[in-house]
């Protein structure tokens, strides 16, 4: 625990590892999301990087720590200019590659209210059902399969649980095993409105059975639920372009910030504002920052950055 009894990471691991998809994203603009059995025109469409995990690892990377991405890819990916850019950041790349599947591919609908609905197909990424994990010293579990995700938590030395939009995909024994092991949960409203229902209790329950549980509200910041209190962490005020990737940016800002040894008040701090360069641009990698831009902004909203809790 940190000098302020808040939750910090205590570990000695050198690296972050993420497991989950790597996808192609549609990214498109609509005037409105339309009701069931109705269209609406697209205004706009864009063909980008993503996918939960590796948004995750590259922003990570980007800001200057070390990442490993466990992710399962198809034939399209080796060779790709997606690839390339993930090796030029430096993230490690651990995939389980499946050459006559395509890759993961999300098709993400956003509306002038910045309301957004996500259609995704799993391609290469059901390879993870048929696979056994490593042992990692310090992990993030993004959307991937669940009983995959079950297993990592369970021979991890330190772990992190986002449900994403598998959220559903989970059932009450896979949610009673997890929180069981995690140290750190990560969710929206929707997704923690989800697993109250799969458990049939109230988020107070979930958070007093986790050290730390982080609810990210969009717009609104975030809410920080540790050793029975709420925190809560204002947002980045920027003009909102596209919302998609802005919790991704905030985690990669989040870990990147918990293994250099911040406390974990700083390190959602750090969170809200990597997650702020994102929205601002079209696309969940395309306007991730590095650290020095992230200490600027920081600094702009939140006051000087303190000295980490612990020294790494």
């Amino acid at each position: 625990m940190s000098e302020m009894g808040y939750f910090s990471y205590e570990g000695e691991a050198t690296g972050i590892t993420v497991v989950g998809h790597t996808a192609f994203d549609h990214i498109c603009k609509t005037p409105y999301l339309p009701p069931v059995n109705a269209s609406t025109p697209v205004t706009k469409r864009d063909i980008l990087f993503g996918g939960g995990a590796a948004n995750i690892a590259t922003g990570i990377a980007k800001l200057g720590q070390k990442a490993t991405l466990v992710s399962a890819v198809g034939g399209d990916f080796s060779g790709s200019a997606y690839e390339k850019r993930m090796l030029d950041l430096g993230v490690q790349l651990d995939n389980y590659v499946l050459p006559d599947e395509h890759s993961a591919t999300a098709f993400m609908f956003t509306d002038d209210n910045g309301d957004q609905m996500t259609f995704f197909e799993w391609g290469a990424s059901r390879a993870f059902a048929s696979q056994r994990p490593a042992r990692h010293s310090f992990v993030h579990m993004a959307t991937a399969d669940p009983a995959y995700n079950v297993e990592v938590a369970q021979r991890a030395v330190f772990s992190s649980f986002d449900p994403g939009q598998d959220v559903r995909l989970y059932t009450r024994e896979h949610l009673d095993v997890m929180f069981d092991r995690i140290n750190v949960l990560l969710a929206n409203r929707h997704e923690y409105d989800v697993m109250c229902a799969t458990l049939g209790c109230t988020r107070a329950a979930i958070a007093a059975r986790i050290p730390l549980a982080i609810e990210t509200l969009g717009g609104e910041g975030s809410l920080l639920r540790v050793e029975g209190e709420e925190i809560p962490i204002a947002a980045c005020r920027v003009e909102l372009v596209d919302p998609s990737g802005a919790g991704d940016a905030y985690r990669a800002g989040f870990f990147s910030g918990l293994i250099q040894g911040y406390d974990v008040v700083v390190c959602a701090q750090i969170g809200a504002v990597t997650a702020s360069f994102v929205v601002a641009e079209v696309g969940c990698q395309t306007n991730q920052c590095d650290w020095q831009t992230m200490r600027e902004r920081y600094e702009s909203n939140f006051g000087s950055l303190p000295d980490p809790v612990r020294v790494i």
